[in-house]
Parts: structure tokens; C-alpha cells; sequence
């Protein structure tokens, strides 16, 4: 079992090192776990503002102006450690977005 002071540590370390940046993609099949990519990545050089909400709970927040996504619908979200993906989550489509609009999504992390 996991104490607390190491579920803090843990995400401490997450939020400092473990994303640099994230993509969105228009692919909205399952994750493999030996995924390296997104399914239809955008291309996107996206930077993640990560906030650690509690002992052991990070909260990554991801936005994008509709000027980069216009008239697409969005389906996932990856976030890279360097160029490797580290993190990728598809969900029901959003979307499509005209120029004036911005995407926001958020992702909770709890370590446990």
C-alpha cells in the first residue's frame, strides 16, 4: 500500500516532469497500451497547464483557439513526454468549431 507522502511525491513528480506537451486528434477508437501516437493526430504543439489540486490529484488543462480547429470534430487527447505519448484519452466527438471559439479539456489524475 501506497502511503500518503509518496502519493505526493509521485504527483509531484508528474506535474513537474512527466508532460510537456499535447495534441488532439479526430480518431476516437479504444487505447492500446502500446500505443506511440495518436490515431489521426492533428499535429498540434500544445502546452499543458498542470495544477496539483490536492496531496495526490493533478489537474491538466489543455485549451486551443478555434482558429487551429476549425470545422473539425475532436475525439482525443494526448499528452507527450518529449516525443514519446505518455497519455492519451478518446472520448464522444466535440466540435465542429468555428475561429471564434476555444476548446477547453480537462483532465483529472489522482495517484493512489
Amino acid at each position: 500500500m501506497i502511503i500518503d507522502e509518496l502519493k505526493t511525491l509521485v504527483a509531484s513528480y508528474i506535474k513537474d516532469n512527466l508532460f510537456d506537451s499535447a495534441d488532439l486528434g479526430l480518431g476516437g477508437n479504444a487505447t492500446s497500451p502500446s500505443a506511440t501516437s495518436l490515431d489521426v493526430p492533428l499535429g498540434l504543439t500544445l502546452t499543458p497547464t498542470i495544477t496539483k489540486s490536492d496531496l495526490n490529484v493533478l489537474e491538466v488543462k489543455v485549451s486551443v483557439d478555434g482558429n487551429s480547429i476549425q470545422g473539425k470534430v475532436i475525439r482525443e487527447l494526448g499528452l507527450f513526454n518529449g516525443s514519446d505519448l505518455v497519455y492519451r484519452i478518446n472520448f464522444d466527438g466535440v466540435g465542429p468549431f468555428s475561429t471564434t471559439e476555444v476548446l477547453e479539456l480537462f483532465v483529472l489524475l489522482e495517484v493512489e
